[in-house]
């Protein structure tokens, strides 16, 4: 997609071209006559604005030098040198400092000769130029461009663009009762609807013709410019009549879409594609069909908690705990510190744990994992449909990816750097959550050894809460460094496609952040208290350090507490604050710098024309750190959602806002980004769709493993004298005596949790016959869980159709009459070729014979 030729004939792409030479392209935001957005003539319009650094005079940048990093010890080397001299000598120069000097104007020079090049080449394809280097920003020039018409249409024809014809046929809704469900819930949602006028109805679609300048007279001349708005291969972005209807789409988006009054109301998913390009348009339409699709799921999970506090009085292993008579004895959680504590004083974490493992926690899990193929199935319609809404059904066919044949030694270095590298992140993200568990361990130790009363009863809530802020911070950290290393890696590896560069990127960052923001949450999950041991044979780590255990009532607790605490942390600190924040601080950065570097005094910022406003705004970075948030998001809501059913309420009202923060970034904050047609979500899909698979095996293993389910199910239909709860508390303690650990001690047995023999016991403190039949019931149910969610979720891909059933008729119809029009002007270039013919052939006589048909219509030039 070249822009220019090079300067050895190589083709130089626009966007790489214009960072070569530190310009930064934008496009224009709004349209004002007074502000600058004509050429000089005041008749021709600007289309496009690159800007480039302006070089300074001598003595200006001697002047701004003062401001560098090695000023003072430049300054103070002069003023040394001048006071050693006895006699007053003429100040010289620093050799250094001219040195530095020359070879910036050598640099300055060369981008110079680049850009005059550049703006040839420009020329040479008959783009319209202008400069304007007399900018109120200082240091800044603009050149501004102009596209013809001609070549509009030149470019037009390479694209081989489509354009709507005069031909427009009604879209006749289908009479099916999901048809009149669907009309029905449109009634019903009509004020949730923004009010953005759509050009043309609704129920009507016009055909798509190949562009041609003969077929001019089909289509207006603001239709065409809708078209050509989405183009971006010549980097013109908006044209002609197009941009009165920009600057009042921006006030549209504005008004109905970047602001907080209207969280309530369905997004202008029309008008942002319009503005931004289909690449845009489809994110927020993801965005949106996430976001809707996260209330059912909201719904159920904050009644699946409220069914956990309304059965927390009838639970019988919780108030089996909190009996004081019952007077159990526990083992010490940790050696010296700790003593043997009451059962009894477990009894708040157990009735808490209730309101997360329950018989409704199945249930979720199952429906989890549903919702999210009912998702994915309903974006693939949703993308079906603005895929035919926005010809773009046929995208695909028309555009195919640069493929490049590369050798495996031709990158085996890059790919063996990455491959170390991707290892040694994930080995540091390890260490990571290593040294916070050392942390817990000697924390809790520490807390034990208080004389405080308080500190000494809060012991496990402050251990747990302060390890999930300390993993918080440490994963916002490192999610900013492995962005980082994945870019470098990226560009090591050289790709050939832009395509495959976003490719390569976005598949190390999802590794290295999903792998930073899951690995605490997988520890808690599947490891913690599995690896203890017994009382008399811990397992210890960095010589002293035992393995911590688990609460009575499991670690499912200490699992919510950390899913909640990162999910919580990281969507108003990472994803909200910083993108609030962080904009804002750069730009008043900006405008700092802009304001010390300027000699003359600073002209109001009302005065600026509309492109330098635009270039005091932050450049749009892309589109991957939006879905990389979301794609976390997704993994926290489904991946472990068993122990935390109120994971998709906190997502949903983090998504109302965040799409809120989203829409008034884009219009506000950012520079309007270069439009780009795109078919799908692309490699995000991928990832969804793997992400909704390991979905269903985690929560099996949350329920089988973490949770006290299968050990409660196992107990009462099998061990239970009266088929109930009754005694479960004490089925899950092992006995251990105390004497075999010292003998110091007065004979008396203590508990801990554990399915081991007892010790008068043949076989003391070995795996009991009861952990070795919960174990295999544990595996059942993995394997049954996990066949039954999948036969339910491919029933479910298998019943929905991929395309919806009205499309699927209207693109047929479609076919239909573009071979009838098709057809029809073929029938007429054969009447006007006969017409011609019969005009250039001289009447016959009757002894003559009609002369034979042509193979070719004789044309009227040939008739003369």
């Amino acid at each position: 997609k070249p822009l220019a030729q090079g300067r050895k004939g190589g083709v130089i792409v626009g966007d790489f071209f214009c960072i070569i030479l530190g310009a930064s392209p934008y496009s224009i935001k709004c349209f004002d006559k007074v502000l600058g957005l004509y050429f000089s003539d005041g008749k021709r319009r600007v289309d496009y604005v690159l800007t480039y650094h302006i070089q300074k005079s001598g003595s200006t940048r001697r002047q701004s030098s003062k401001f560098g990093d090695n000023s003072f010890i430049r300054r103070l080397r002069r003023s040394l040198s001048k006071r050693s001299s006895r006699a007053p000598l003429q100040p010289k120069e620093d050799p250094e400092v001219a040195a530095q000097e020359h070879q910036t104007d050598y640099h300055e020079d060369d981008k110079r000769f680049k850009r005059d090049e550049f703006e040839e080449n420009l020329q040479k394809t008959g783009l319209e130029l202008e400069k304007d280097e007399g900018s109120t920003i200082p240091g800044v020039g603009f050149l501004k461009i102009h596209a013809p018409w001609n070549v509009l249409c030149r470019e037009a024809e390479f694209m081989k663009l489509k354009m709507p014809t005069k031909k427009v046929y009604e879209v006749k809704q289908g009479s099916s009762v999901v048809e009149k469900i669907r009309m029905f819930i449109h009634k019903v949602t009509a004020p949730l609807h923004p009010k953005v006028d759509t050009s043309r109805a609704q129920c009507q679609k016009p055909l798509s013709h190949p562009f041609s300048r003969e077929k001019q007279h089909l289509i207006s001349g603001s239709e065409w410019m809708d078209g050509w708005m989405d183009i971006n291969n010549i980097y013109i972005f908006v044209a002609c009549d197009i941009f009165i209807e920009s600057c009042f789409c921006s006030q549209l988006l504005y008004e109905q879409w970047a602001s907080y009054s209207v969280f309530y109301k369905y997004q202008p998913i029309g008008l942002i594609r319009k503005y931004f390009g289909e690449k845009i348009g489809l994110y927020f339409a993801w965005l949106g069909v996430y976001t809707q699709m996260l209330i059912p799921a909201a719904i159920i999970g904050v009644i699946v908690f409220l069914y956990g506090c309304a059965t927390v009085d009838d639970n019988i292993p919780s108030m089996e705990i909190c009996d004081p008579r019952n007077n159990i004895t526990m083992c010490p959680l940790c050696d010296q510190a700790c003593s043997y504590w009451k059962l009894v004083t477990a009894c708040g974490t157990a009735r808490a744990s209730h309101l997360f493992d329950n018989a409704a926690t199945v249930f979720f899990s199952v429906f989890m994992a549903l919702w999210a193929v009912l998702f994915m199935e309903h974006w693939k319609r949703r993308q079906m449909r603005l895929n035919y809404v926005w010809d773009l059904t046929g995208f695909g066919e028309e555009e195919e990816d640069e493929k490049v044949k590369l050798t495996c030694t031709d990158r085996l270095p890059a790919y063996l750097t990455t491959v170390v590298m991707m290892g040694f992140m994930i080995i540091v993200t390890f260490v990571i959550v290593f040294g916070v568990i050392l942390y817990r361990i000697s924390i809790r130790a520490a807390l034990h050894m208080s004389s405080h009363p308080v500190v000494r009863y809060n012991i496990r809530a402050t251990v747990k809460t302060t390890a999930a802020i300390i993993n918080l911070i440490i994963i916002i950290i490192l999610d900013e460094i492995y962005g980082a290393i994945a870019r470098w890696l990226t560009r090591l590896e050289v790709p050939k496609t832009d395509k495959s560069f976003e490719e390569r990127l976005i598949f190390k960052t999802f590794i290295l952040k999903f792998v930073n923001a899951f690995t605490p949450i997988v520890y808690l999950a599947f490891f913690r208290g599995r690896l203890v041991g017994r009382p008399g044979n811990y397992l210890y780590v960095v010589g002293s350090y035992r393995m911590e255990e688990c609460a009575h009532a499991g670690c499912l607790m200490e699992l919510c507490i950390q899913l909640c605490i990162t999910m919580l942390g990281k969507q108003l600190i990472q994803n909200n604050l910083f993108e609030i924040g962080l904009p804002k601080l750069k730009k008043m950065l900006r405008r700092r710098k802009s304001e010390m570097v300027s000699i003359q005094e600073p002209v109001p910022h009302k005065t600026l024309k509309r492109y330098e406003k635009d270039q005091l705004l932050g450049p749009f970075v892309g589109l991957n750190p939006e879905y990389m948030e979301m794609i976390i998001q997704f993994g926290m809501v489904t991946l472990f959602v068993a122990s935390f059913p109120l994971a998709p309420l906190f997502a949903l009202l983090n998504n109302i806002i965040e799409i809120r923060l989203d829409a008034k970034k884009f219009v506000t904050e950012l520079r309007r980004p270069i439009a780009a047609k795109a078919k799908d979500i692309g490699i995000w899909y991928n990832l969804l769709r793997g992400l909704s698979k390991v979905a269903v095996i985690v929560n099996a293993f949350v329920i089988a493993f973490t949770s006290d389910f299968i050990p409660r199910l196992v107990y009462q239909y099998m061990y239970s004298p009266d088929g109930t709860l009754h005694g479960f508390v004490n089925h899950t303690l092992s006995y251990f005596n105390v004497t075999d650990f010292d003998p110091a001690f007065v004979f008396f047995t203590a508990r801990y949790k554990d399915y081991r023999d007892p010790p008068w016991s043949s076989t003391k403190y070995e795996l009991s016959k009861e952990f070795w039949a919960i174990l295999a019931a544990r595996l059942a149910f993995v394997i049954v869980f996990q066949n039954v969610v999948m036969l339910m979720s491919d029933f479910v891909d298998w019943l929905i159709p991929d395309i919806p059933k009205d499309i699927s008729l209207q693109i047929h119809k479609e076919k239909i009459l573009m071979v009838e029009l098709f057809m029809k002007e073929e029938q007429g270039k054969r009447f006007a070729a006969r017409d011609n013919q019969d005009n250039c052939t001289v009447p016959l006589s009757a002894n003559q014979r009609p002369p034979q048909p042509r193979s070719r219509p004789v044309s009227q030039a040939n008739c003369s």
